[in-house]
């Protein structure tokens, strides 16, 4: 990793290090600063707790370097001191700094005057340890674009960077993954015979999936398969709504039988998963959950550890895991504990007692990062009274969730396109080294590659949406590796059009005497592919077959560049389109035909008319585009069944994958919408007082009598513009709110979801009147306020507004 990252820094500025916990990533990492003598270096991260493992680390390699020294907040010296003593003796320094500390600052749009000296500082080199975490925000990049210099280096670091990977190109990224280390682990003896296996005390993972959707069927959203939220929701005491069903739940993996594999059957079983990490949604769900675990009769003998809580999280980690240490005790073999978290203690911390993770929270859309980095806690290495921990294991409890992440994390550490025969190994390797078994009543059963392969069509059907259309696996590869010269000339014409329009990114040119291959040569190319990654001698005419593969994909990028200005503006119309027949699903071939003339006008780019889209919807790959149309339509129509705040979460969550085309089509994002409207009115705010992250329960501004007066139960408001129906879904969750709190006083006692529809049906159709420039504008509109339900909605489109 070393040597790649310095090879790498001679020719450009970016590395990241996709590497797993224990690869010693901050010792390598200051390695690094010691061989290239960097003056000037700063670590960032997220979490200011691990400072005290730098500055550790620091002097295990600088220990024969007098002039290299440390400094933060905490440990070493203060950032202004290490700047004098650079200045008067020439010394060197490293630096550690928290993202949080800089997000606040003035100069990228915190509320603070403060870390002048850091903004200024010419920054040689940037180690951005846990990567995958803040820096993909808006004040993550601003922090970035203001310490970056035009010569500073920055490598990130990160176990689980799946966020991050589409940033780099492949000699950017030094991968060490679990299969590399279990394979490492494996055949260390036959490579180093004699010498102690460094990797012996790794245990290998175990993944078994129990599908409760098939026990509790009526907790399965048709969004994401089981609904955890739903499956714990708790009352206003405290209470579980579905108490019965969660009780039937905790009897049913503790259940005796001879052919039940359930983790508690056994007293064997028991004593296997003596400590273990449950997964849940949210602290009063944990609350809830600790106060019957307690009364139970299996697991009323388990010491639970509840550590989700509110507070700080750094200080909270800290105790929580003091907590969770002095339960265990410093003889775990004696002992027997549950710790409950619904965030805590899933990042950056061992305990190596546990040797099991309950996923009971988190949905179908849950990141593979965070999953991977929560089932990692269970892999850290213990000796428990000279036994070595060999094994640990994941039991899921939403099989859906836990075959797409593991597909993606398996597949994307090989970084591969289209399923191939490669594709088949990676997967059959990980497999190898964690097998995940599906439990299916008493039937057991092992994933194969197979299985597998099928789940990973679901990964790029999601990634596709997540991304909002922007993204490769939308399109059709073989056909765009193989475009002819009049095709060429076709694209060359398309950015013509589309190469005005302000957002996009600069497209590059489309050279018109590069002409792809042809579909002999597309074949021999697979052959040649194989050939080089079994390592065989390749002919003359493979080896021009392979490099000739890299400018015909640059070609494709080029091309997949200039569709892109077409392509992000499909979702939105997909998800207000009108479509009588619900099982006639959307697809490539009638997409155009859905949509009217003027409206197909008012969202696409200038020029590029229905005909003009006909001529290219062959470069799009028919079964992604339909499947991930569905998915976008699945998520907005399972919204309809949930309390109203909910339903306002999961429906700007589609809005946020949406991407803004340019700037006549401006989508205003739902964080801006809030911000403006609870500047300027008041009413309910979806975000916390720092503007950053949506809150479960919208926070009350209040601007006296504009406020008292816009939202009263009468007002009459009217948009004049609307394009998606954000603002109007603002202002109306403002009046059902005061309509709500006037009719049900006690917070204890809330209307059931039916009841909350009808009284948002009324403000939408009494309070709420929206005028929209196109049909589709109209159709959108009326889908973000009253979802696939049939209700009356004030929306109305005229044709000539302007003449009427």
């Amino acid at each position: 990793a070393i040597d790649k990252t310095k090879k790498q820094f001679k020719k450009g500025n970016e590395m990241l290090w996709f590497a797993k916990m224990r690869f010693g990533r901050t010792l390598s990492a200051l390695q690094v600063v010691k061989d290239m003598d960097f003056t000037r270096t700063l670590i960032l991260t997220l979490r200011p707790v691990v400072d005290a493992g730098w500055f550790e680390d620091f002097g295990k390699i600088f220990y024969d370097k007098p002039n290299f020294f440390y400094g933060s907040k905490k440990n070493g010296d203060l950032i202004q001191t290490l700047e004098k003593q650079q200045r008067k003796e020439n010394a060197k320094y490293i630096y550690f700094a928290s993202m949080q500390d800089l997000r606040g600052s003035s100069q990228v749009g915190g509320n603070f005057d403060k870390n002048d000296e850091i903004f200024s500082a010419n920054w040689d080199f940037i180690i951005v340890d846990e990567a995958h975490e803040g820096t993909q925000t808006e004040l993550g990049k601003n922090v970035m674009r203001e310490l970056v210099k035009p010569l500073t280096k920055v490598l990130h670091l990160s176990g689980t960077p799946f966020n991050l990977l589409d940033n780099y190109q492949e000699d950017e990224i030094y991968t060490w993954d679990y299969v590399m280390e279990q394979k490492a682990k494996k055949e260390w003896d036959e490579i180093h015979f004699g010498d102690p296996n460094p990797y012996a005390s790794l245990p290998r993972l175990n993944i078994f999936t129990y599908d409760l959707g098939k026990l509790l069927n009526s907790f399965v959203d048709e969004d994401v398969a089981f609904n955890f939220r739903e499956f714990f929701r708790v009352n206003k005491e405290g209470d579980f709504l579905h108490e019965k069903d969660v009780s039937s739940f905790l009897n049913l993996i503790c259940k005796e039988d001879k052919d039940s594999n359930y983790p508690y059957s056994t007293q064997e079983y028991r004593d296997n998963f003596r400590h273990s990490l449950w997964m849940v949604p949210g602290v009063k769900e944990a609350r809830a959950l600790s106060a019957m675990l307690q009364a139970h009769p299996v697991f009323g003998q388990f010491k639970i550890v509840n550590v989700a809580g509110d507070g700080d999280e750094e200080e909270a980690n800290e105790e929580a895991l003091k907590k969770v240490k002095n339960a265990i005790s410093n003889k775990p073999q004696e002992t027997y504990t549950i710790t409950l978290s619904c965030g805590r203690l899933t990042t950056g911390v061992s305990v190596p007692a546990w040797t099991a993770v309950f996923m009971l929270s988190g949905s179908f859309n849950t990141s593979a990062s965070s999953y991977m980095q929560t089932i990692f806690r269970v892999q850290t290495p213990a000796t428990i009274n000279g036994k070595i921990k060999e094994e640990c294991f994941i039991f899921d409890f939403a099989p859906d969730r836990t075959l797409k992440v593991i597909a993606e994390t398996a597949k994307i550490s090989s970084k591969a396109g289209k399923t191939s025969s490669g594709d088949r190994e990676t997967m059959g390797e990980f497999l190898n080294f964690c097998p995940i078994i599906s439990v299916d009543g008493s039937r057991m059963a092992s994933y194969n590659v197979e299985g597998m392969l099928e789940q990973l069509k679901r990964v790029y059907v999601e990634r596709v949406v997540r991304n909002g259309f922007e993204d490769g696996y939308l399109y059709n590869n073989d056909q765009l590796m193989k475009l002819n010269d009049v095709e060429l000339k076709d694209f060359e014409k398309l950015k013509g059009i589309i190469g005005s329009t302000k957002a996009m990114p600069k497209s590059g040119d489309i050279d018109i005497n590069k002409q792809g291959f042809t579909d002999e040569e597309y074949e021999q190319l697979e052959g040649a592919e194989k050939k080089n990654r079994a390592k065989k001698e390749l002919t003359e005419e493979e080896k021009r077959l392979l490099k000739e593969k890299e400018e015909k994909r640059k070609v494709r990028d080029t091309a997949v560049s200039i569709l892109r200005g077409i392509s992000i503006r499909m979702p939105l119309l997909i998800y207000g389109a009108e479509v009588k027949d619900e099982d006639k699903q959307i697809n490539i071939d009638n997409f155009s035909q859905l949509i009217d003339d003027q409206s197909w006008e008012e969202f696409m780019p200038k020029g590029v008319t229905k005909d003009v889209f006909e001529n290219f919807k062959k470069y799009y790959e028919p079964d992604v585009f339909r499947a991930a149309g569905k998915r976008i339509r699945a998520m907005a129509r399972a919204a309809d069944h949930l309390s109203i705040e909910e339903r306002i979460a999961r429906i700007t969550t589609i809005f946020s994958t949406f991407r803004n085309p340019d700037k006549e089509t401006v989508l205003t994002p739902w964080r801006v919408v809030n911000m403006h409207m609870g500047d300027c009115l008041g009413g309910y705010v979806f975000f916390d007082e720092n503007m950053e992250n949506t809150i479960e329960q919208p926070r009350f501004v209040n601007h006296g009598d504009v406020t008292e007066n816009v939202f009263a139960e009468d007002s009459k408001i009217l948009e004049i513009n609307s394009k998606s129906g954000l603002y109007p879904l603002y202002m109306a969750y403002g009046v059902y709110r005061r309509i709500l709190d006037t009719k049900y006083p006690k917070k204890d006692e809330l209307p059931t979801i039916d009841e909350q529809q009808k009284m948002w049906d009324n403000v939408i159709a009494d309070n709420i009147f929206v005028l929209c420039k196109t049909p589709m504008a109209k159709s959108i509109t009326k889908r973000t306020l009253a979802g696939f339900r049939e209700a009356k909605v004030n929306t109305r489109y005229f044709e000539d507004l302007v003449n009427q």
